[in-house]
């Protein structure tokens, strides 16, 4: 089950990381001038934050598996 969430994370990331630069693409481009050319890192960087944090989410998770597994049952980690 643990591996399932696993890779449901990294799916969500890599659908809100498509999902931002599309949404990114349909809202900006059709009038794009120089005004959206200055502030278009700042709009991206606000469209790809979930794909980041679900990202954040996958890696923190997959280190966790990979720790219970590395480690000898009973014992707490510090």
């Amino acid at each position: 089950m643990k591996k399932l969430y696993l890779y449901l994370l990294l799916f969500a990331s890599i659908m809100a990381f498509i999902g931002g630069i599309a949404l990114f693409i349909i809202l900006f481009m059709p009038d794009f001038n120089i005004y959206w050319l200055i502030i278009s890192p700042i709009i991206l960087a606000l469209y790809q934050a979930p794909a980041a944090y679900l990202f954040y989410l996958y890696r923190k998770t997959k280190h966790r598996i990979q720790a219970e597994g590395s480690e000898p049952p009973g014992e707490d980690r510090l």
